[in-house]
């Protein structure tokens, strides 16, 4: 499973990070952003959470 943040979208709320801090992280504009190309098998069901409580919806798997 892959991640991405679109930045654009991203409102900076942290959701993402609180959520699944071994995934996501915050770049340098104080955007989320994911920390790591492939997310690992044991972190799947943190990163789906996160995608599917990103209120803005910036987070796609991918």
């Amino acid at each position: 499973m892959k991640v991405k943040v679109y930045e654009d979208l991203c409102v900076s709320c942290g959701q993402c990070i609180s959520i699944c801090p071994d995934v996501f992280e915050w770049g340098d504009d104080d955007k989320a952003v994911a920390k790591i190309e492939e997310v690992p098998a044991d972190q799947e069901s943190l990163a789906h959470e996160a995608v599917e409580g990103c209120p803005t919806a910036a987070i796609k798997e991918e």
